[in-house]
C-alpha cells in the first residue's frame, strides 16, 4: 500500500509541478521578475538551446520526488488535503529559500539569470509558486490515494 500511495503522490507532484511550470510566464509579469525555474534547473546541466526540455524534465522529477514524500506522510498531517499541501510546500520552500545565495555564486549560467538573493520580488514569487505547487498536489493527492481508513479495509462507519 506504501507504494501505490507513494506512486500516486508521484503523480500528484507531477501534475502540481506541470501547473506551476504552466502558470510562471503569467507570474513573471505579475511579479515583474524574469525568475524562471525551468530555466534555473535546465541550464544547470545543458549550456546549450535545449535547456528548456531538460529544465521541464527535472522540474518534474523534483514535483515528483516531492509528491511521492508527501503522499507518504499527509495522512499524519491536520487540516484539508489542499491546505496540508500547501502548509508542506511553504515549509519546504522557507527551510530552503536561503539557499539562493549559494545559487546565485556557483550556478554555471549565473550571468544569464536573474539574482535571487535579496530580490524581495523573486522571493514573493517563489512564495507564489509553492502556494500553487502545494494546493495543487494536496488536491490531487486526496483524488489518487483514498482516505487511510479506507486503504485499510476500514469501513467509513466503523472508523
Amino acid at each position: 500500500m506504501k507504494t501505490r500511495r507513494a506512486a500516486n503522490g508521484a503523480l500528484a507532484g507531477v501534475a502540481a509541478a506541470a501547473v506551476w511550470a504552466a502558470q510562471q510566464p503569467l507570474d513573471q509579469r505579475v511579479f515583474r521578475c524574469s525568475f524562471d525555474d525551468v530555466e534555473l534547473l535546465g541550464r544547470w546541466v545543458t549550456r546549450g538551446k535545449r535547456w528548456r526540455g531538460v529544465g521541464l524534465v527535472l522540474h518534474l522529477q523534483n514535483g515528483a520526488g516531492f509528491g511521492a514524500l508527501y503522499g507518504l506522510v499527509q495522512h499524519r498531517l491536520p487540516g484539508p488535503p489542499p491546505v496540508r499541501g500547501a502548509a508542506v510546500a511553504m515549509v519546504e520552500h522557507l527551510a530552503t529559500w536561503p539557499l539562493v545565495r549559494v545559487v546565485d555564486r556557483v550556478h554555471p549560467a549565473r550571468r544569464k539569470l536573474p539574482t535571487l538573493a535579496g530580490s524581495r520580488r523573486a522571493l514573493a514569487q517563489a512564495t507564489w509558486r509553492h502556494l500553487v505547487f502545494g494546493l495543487v498536489l494536496g488536491a490531487v493527492e486526496a483524488r489518487l490515494n483514498p482516505p487511510q481508513a479506507a486503504a485499510v479495509g476500514v469501513s467509513p462507519a466503523s472508523a
